[in-house]
């Protein structure tokens, strides 16, 4: 079919043609070259003036004889006639030459064709999947990965949402739209998952190689270490044979400089972690062909997110460059906050991410680096990825890092991303030219689907017709909450001598600052504490510097770097002979606390950095059926102004946290007792029954009878 013929001015990417038909814009044509044959082309844009309609195009390539997809060296002639390509001259040009080895994305937009990449390029040359959250980037991630699973490829997944678990899984719930892409529900068996056990019990103790070289002890270290204090360093891990955690702190003790003091309690910091044991994970067995192991790290504080996902990384790829693991993908989610763009910091694991990057493919190590802020990302490791799934980007200056670092995106490409369609992915790499791509159903189940306010479970599962359960909601009110992992009736189980009810604490969660690092700490605002431990309910305070004097505070400080302490150790230390007055003053307002003739601080207050005791649970949005709401006692401007004295406060957010309370079982008792009174009074009427029964036999002469059968009763 004609659509017109070329007029203008041509280049070997570029031409324009006049629309003698309809013509819409991405729609694919094809032109016959005098040396080349036909080569295939995309409208993308069109000009609609009072006489004519004029479709800019450019140009997709043509295939030589080794199959490959080349680009005009020389220009179309004017007046070259413009044909709709046929489905199966895209096939042609565009489809991967075997679909055996290739990745099946989906569908090219519009069209019923498959569209595959090939894994060879994916799996050394690195993907970026980008896009705006809710756009369906962990989805999209999650088709990836099946295909790498299908052929048996290593895979390691560093998850700081929890959202692949369900790997593990069929997709039962997509069965039709599975079929009409030609698949069907699967679920992967050899899916491992590592993480923190104390946050989720069912996950395998993820435990790092806690054999570490001088450089990596340096790099591990809580912010940047003083000259003095690398010299300090230094000359301990000189004298350590295994150079760990516990041996250098060993050795920093027998340092006679008050500088090692920083770096006690920094390396204490990290060795207290317990991520770090000479009994670690196994490497091959994390890296072996057809598992995907998957770094769950949900709960996990972000700087400790650092720590693992840099000495993970690192020991890998050295032992992929020893070929002692076998080549392996790795997909990093949320990589702006382990790669940032320099302007946005450094992280700990930031040069390996980039190292990897750049060598990587070397030594068969892929990478997919997945992001909803593309402008947060560092711009050389984008760089690095020959193919990019890109989804729906509405800000700017994502679309412009995108723009930058992506080959083949254009102004006009800008504007598409901008109205992309929910799950359709502009992906650059196959071609010259962007394809837009319809992505196709998961086969596994996906754990990324955002969190439905009115489920009442909240499983992130698709909820019944709200309004067919309005009634549950007739008398609740909707509230912001932060809920515990067990259940109430969990609570009731576990402690069945008690009563158990719940309550609601209302509280604040503020977004706070240290060292350019942000954290959240959850403050209830009944007495005006810092909740630091959720499930248990805990709180602890902080102290009120201003009612402290120069010299209470001095002596804290020196008690925050000792466990225990002595009065005799203050003065050794250089404090005043009154300072024996100044820890009994400490005493009385319940900072320290005496513990035979040594002192310890009180693990009432909060003496440590504040990111330390950072709220890790999600504010939720549910119904209030929970229980009777305490009052708020403490004051929102006295409890904010207290915290800046420990931290930049830059926002907060009003919430409830959810308590439990146990009270003594005073109605099981009772109904004990009654019970007990009540089984009483039954033996007391049956022995009356009994002995009225004893003495009708006595008086009809049936005795010996009676009496023979009570024996032969006990003797049974």
């Amino acid at each position: 079919m004609s659509l017109g013929k070329i007029i203008g001015k041509v280049t070997t990417n570029h031409f324009s043609f006049k629309a003698e038909a309809e013509v819409k814009k991405f729609e694919f044509i094809q032109v016959l070259h005098k040396n080349y044959g036909d080569v295939l082309c995309q409208i993308i844009e069109i000009e609609n003036s009072k006489d004519d309609v004029i479709a800019k195009c450019a140009i997709v390539g043509y295939k030589d004889e080794e199959g490959k997809i080349r680009q005009l060296r020389i220009p179309f002639e004017v007046n070259s006639e413009i044909n709709l390509a046929t489905d199966e001259f895209i096939k042609k040009i565009i489809l991967f030459k075997d679909p055996l080895k290739g990745a099946y994305l989906g569908k090219l937009d519009g069209k019923e064709i498959e569209i595959r990449i090939d894994l060879a390029t994916v799996l050394t040359k690195h993907v970026a999947i980008l896009a705006k959250s809710g756009a369906g980037k962990s989805y999209t991630v999650g088709v990836l990965i099946e295909e790498i699973l299908n052929k048996k490829v290593p895979l390691l997944i560093i998850d700081p949402h929890g959202e692949y678990s369900e790997m593990k899984n069929p997709n039962d719930d997509e069965k039709d739209r599975l079929e009409m892409f030609g698949l069907k529900p699967k679920g992967f068996r050899n899916v491992k998952e590592y993480g923190d056990i104390k946050i989720n019990p069912q996950l395998k103790p993820l435990k790092l190689d806690d054999n570490l070289t001088a450089s990596e002890a340096i790099q591990l270290l809580p912010g940047k270490p003083t000259g003095t204090q690398m010299g300090i360093l230094y000359n301990a891990i000189k004298h350590v044979k295994r150079i760990n955690f516990a041996n250098i702190l060993e050795e920093l003790e027998r340092e006679d400089n008050n500088a090692k003091w920083t770096l006690i309690n920094s390396l204490d910091y990290i060795n207290n972690l317990d991520i770090f044991s000479e009994i670690h994970v196994s490497y091959n067995e994390m890296i072996s062909t057809g598992v995907c192991s998957i770094i769950n790290l949900k709960g996990v504080p972000p700087d400790v997110q650092e720590i693992i996902v840099y000495k993970l990384l690192k020991d890998l790829f050295e032992l992929r460059k020893q070929n002692k693991v076998p080549p392996f993908f790795t997909v990093i989610e949320e990589a702006h906050n382990y790669c940032p763009e320099r302007s946005f910091g450094e992280t700990k694991c930031s040069k390996v991410i980039r190292t990897i990057a750049s060598e990587g493919r070397k030594f068969g190590l892929g990478i997919c680096v997945v992001s909803q802020r593309p402008a947060r990302v560092d711009k050389s490791v984008v760089s690095q990825c020959t193919t990019q799934l890109i989804l729906k980007i509405t800000n700017p200056n994502d679309l412009k890092a995108v723009s930058s670092s992506v080959e083949g995106i254009t102004s006009e490409s800008e504007e598409e991303i901008r109205n992309l369609a929910i799950g359709t992915a502009m992906v650059t790499g196959i071609t010259d030219m962007p394809l837009f791509v319809k992505i196709r159903p998961r086969m596994t189940k996906h754990g990324g689907r955002a969190v439905n306010i009115m489920d009442n479970d909240n499983s992130g599962n698709d909820s019944d017709d709200v309004f067919e359960k309005i009634e549950d909601f007739k008398d609740m009110e909707l509230i912001p909450i932060i809920k515990p992992k067990i259940t109430l009736e969990d609570m009731k189980v576990m402690n069945p001598d008690y009563d158990v009810k719940a309550v609601i604490v209302p509280s604040y969660l503020f977004l706070c600052k240290e060292k350019d690092k942000e954290f959240k700490v959850l403050v209830e605002m009944e007495n005006g504490e810092i909740v630091v431990d959720v499930d248990e309910f805990k709180t602890k305070r902080l102290p009120r510097l201003q009612e402290l004097s120069p010299e209470e505070i001095k002596i804290l400080k020196f008690a925050y770097t000792k466990k225990n302490f002595t009065e005799e150790d203050v003065i050794k230390k250089g404090f005043s002979l009154d300072s024996t007055k100044t820890i009994k003053e400490l005493v009385k307002k319940d900072f320290v606390i005496k513990n035979g003739s040594e002192f310890v601080l009180s693990d009432d207050y909060i003496f440590s950095s504040l990111s330390k005791n950072a709220c890790l649970y999600k504010v939720e949005v549910d119904a209030n059926k929970y229980g009777d709401k305490v009052e708020k006692k403490a004051k929102l401007d006295v409890v904010k102004s207290e915290l800046t004295k420990f931290t930049e406060v830059l926002d907060k957010q009003d919430c409830y946290v959810l308590k439990y309370v146990l009270e003594k079982a005073a109605k099981k008792k009772k109904e004990i007792t009654e019970k007990k009174k009540e089984t009483s009074e039954v033996k007391v009427e049956q022995k009356e029954k009994s002995d009225d029964k004893k003495k009708d036999n006595v008086e009809s002469g049936n005795i010996d009878t009676i009496s023979k059968k009570d024996e032969i009763q006990k003797m049974i």
